[in-house]
């Protein structure tokens, strides 16, 4: 079985940064597609960013510019750096990843695998 553990969530006011990690068991992760998602409280689980194996990356337009996913092939880890962050990037961040091909990476119905999450809260 496969574990992501996610690191890095914390409480910042707005305009502030935080970097999300997330690790994972399986050292063939650096292989697979890797996604951020995030939940909001009373809200759906919705998609933030994923990155393939190509490292070709993907964003949900509220965090385009601002949110950047990379890599850490040491670490054997996903990483989420967030810049100016605002209220409503409140949530709880979840990384999700998948050892089969993923056509629809935005999707969270495609990810097989999850984290436990990581609270960012964001204060005004």
């Amino acid at each position: 079985q496969v574990q992501l553990v996610e690191s890095g969530g914390g409480l910042v006011q707005a305009g502030d940064s935080l970097r999300l990690s997330c690790a994972a068991s399986e050292r063939t992760f650096s292989t697979w597609t890797a996604a951020w998602f995030r939940q909001a409280p009373g809200k759906e689980r919705d998609f933030v960013a994923a990155i393939r194996r190509s490292g070709n990356t993907y964003y949900t337009d509220s965090v385009k510019g601002r949110f950047t996913i990379s890599r850490d092939i040491i670490k054997n880890a996903v990483d989420l750096q967030m810049n100016s962050l605002n209220p409503e990037d409140t949530a709880v961040y979840y990384c999700a990843t998948n050892d089969r091909f993923i056509l629809i990476p935005t999707t969270s119905g495609s990810y097989k695998y999850w984290g436990q999450g990581t609270q960012v809260t964001v204060s005004s």
